[in-house]
C-alpha cells in the first residue's frame, strides 16, 4: 500500500471513528423474544443440519434467504429475520435470487440492515415480492457495528466489504446479547462456498472476519455452538449438544462479559 493510499485509509477512518463515536448507538437486542431460549440461527451455506432435540419451543432466527434450507424441519414461519438492505432492490444476481426464492413467503420480526431511504421505500420493495412480517425494525450500520463491538470486544468500522462481519455472526451475536440460553447455527460456515437457494456458487466473504468471531466466542465460553459436524471440526466451535449437558447458561456467560465495551 503506497503512502498516499495508507494517507487516504487513515482518513476514511478517522471519519468514520467519529461519526460512530458522535451517533453513540444503542446495541440492539430482542430481549422480549429470545431471552431464556434456545435459539437456532439458520444460514444460507450449501450444508445444514436439522438442530438435535429441535421442537416448538426454540426461535429460529434465518438470514436473507435462509429459512428456505430450513423449509424441511421448519414447521412455521422463522421468529426473527435479518434482511440487508441490497436484497430489497439490489439487481446483482443474489439478491435477485434473494427475493426470487423469499416471495410469498413470512417471517414474524423482520429486522432490516442498514436501510438508507424513506420507509415507504423499503416497504414497497417488501410488496414486489409479497414477502410478509408480523412486525418491521430497522437496525443502522451504527447499531449493528455498537452490537459487534459488544460481543467481540473489537470495534470494526467496516472500512471493507471482506471485513465485514457476516450477517450470519451478526445473528448470533444479536441473539446472545438478547439473553438466550444457547445459540446453535447451522448452515453457517465461514470455510463453505456458494448458497442452499442457488446454483451460483459464489465465493463467501467475511470468511477470516468470521472465524475470528466464532474464536472470540469459543474464548469467551458464549454459549455458541454448531449443529454441523464439519464446522465443529474445522473450525473448533463446540457441537451441538454438549455430552451430558444441554450447553451453557446464557445468562451467566453474559454476567461474565458485563465490563465488555459498548
Amino acid at each position: 500500500m503506497s503512502y498516499l493510499e495508507e494517507l487516504v485509509r487513515g482518513k476514511r477512518y478517522l471519519n468514520r471513528w467519529l461519526r460512530y463515536r458522535l451517533a453513540a448507538p444503542r446495541v440492539p437486542d430482542l430481549k422480549r423474544l429470545l431471552l431464556g431460549r434456545n435459539v437456532v440461527v439458520v444460514g444460507s451455506a450449501p450444508f445444514s443440519t436439522k438442530v438435535h432435540g429441535w421442537d416448538d419451543s426454540f426461535r429460529v432466527l434465518t438470514i436473507n434467504a435462509s429459512q428456505v434450507a430450513a423449509e424441511a424441519w421448519l414447521t412455521q414461519p422463522p421468529d426473527v429475520t435479518l434482511m440487508q438492505f441490497n436484497q430489497i432492490e439490489g439487481p446483482n444476481p443474489a439478491a435477485v435470487e434473494v427475493r426470487r426464492v423469499l416471495q410469498h413467503a413470512k417471517t414474524g420480526l423482520l429486522c432490516v440492515l442498514n436501510w438508507r431511504h424513506e420507509l415507504d421505500r423499503l416497504l414497497r420493495g417488501l410488496d414486489a415480492f409479497d414477502y410478509r412480517y408480523d412486525e418491521l425494525m430497522l437496525i443502522s450500520r451504527h447499531e449493528r457495528m455498537a452490537l459487534m463491538h459488544r460481543m467481540t470486544g473489537r470495534l470494526n468500522l467496516e472500512l471493507e466489504g471482506e471485513g465485514k462481519w457476516s450477517n450470519g455472526i451478526v445473528g448470533a451475536a444479536l441473539a446472545i446479547n438478547s439473553g438466550a440460553a444457547n445459540v446453535i447455527l447451522t448452515g453457517i460456515d465461514p470455510l463453505s462456498k456458494g448458497h442452499k437457494y442457488n446454483s451460483l456458487n459464489l465465493s463467501r466473504m467475511h470468511r477470516e472476519t468470521d472465524l475470528q468471531a466464532l474464536q472470540i466466542f469459543s474464548e469467551q465460553r458464549l454459549p455458541v455452538f454448531t449443529a454441523d459436524p464439519h464446522v465443529a471440526q474445522s473450525t473448533n466451535l463446540a457441537l451441538w449438544p454438549v455430552k451430558g449437558s444441554l450447553g451453557f447458561n446464557g445468562h451467566a456467560a453474559l454476567t461474565s462479559r458485563a465490563g465488555a465495551p459498548t
